[in-house]
């Protein structure tokens, strides 16, 4: 996979949007198109404002993912930096919040595993049989009549999301070792 097709996943765009903004996608492809962007062509590319741009940036920059050359131009006085962007620390990154992920919907599933959950028709919330029963087993919320749960219906939606994150992650590690 090449740096420009690792943005096109997914959980790269969710990431890099939750991170710094809705523009980060674009901004990453247009680093990774050219080898020295500065922050002036990359507001052109993307009709941004500068300081817009430089906010995108400096964003990306906290989590390293963008890094930066800083040279000083002495007729000027001024000094001018070139961006470039570490797509494997992107990998890394989400790799950590995946695995994260997984280990939340490991323990759910195996929490669930041991309990029967009822719920109302309109899903208001689901709660165990102890609690349920508390409740008279009418919804708290809505008042509604609570039934049982189909849990294999739960167990196989909470699998279906760790097995589509293992697939994620299997594509990142590759992603990883090939950079």
């Amino acid at each position: 996979m090449a740096k420009k097709d690792l943005v096109e996943l997914s959980v790269v765009k969710e990431f890099l949007n939750s991170k710094a903004g809705e523009h980060a996608c674009e901004l990453v492809r247009i680093c990774n198109s050219k080898k020295i962007v500065n922050d002036e062509f990359i507001a052109g590319k993307l009709g941004l404002k500068i300081t817009e741009v430089r906010a995108i940036l400096n964003r990306l920059h906290y989590h390293g993912v963008a890094y930066y050359d800083k040279k000083h131009d002495s007729r000027s006085g001024w000094y001018s930096y070139t961006w470039k962007i570490n797509s494997k620390r992107i990998a890394e990154l989400i790799l950590g919040q995946q695995a994260e992920e997984v280990q939340k919907l490991e323990s759910k599933r195996d929490f669930e595993k041991n309990y029967s959950f009822f719920s109302c028709r309109k899903n208001c919330d689901n709660f165990q049989f102890e609690i349920a029963a508390e409740y008279g087993f009418r919804c708290p919320q809505c008042g509604d009549m609570m039934n049982s749960v189909d849990s294999k219906k739960r167990m196989n939606l909470v699998n279906n999301k760790i097995k589509n994150i293992r697939e994620e992650i299997d594509v990142l590690e590759k992603f990883c070792k090939a950079v």
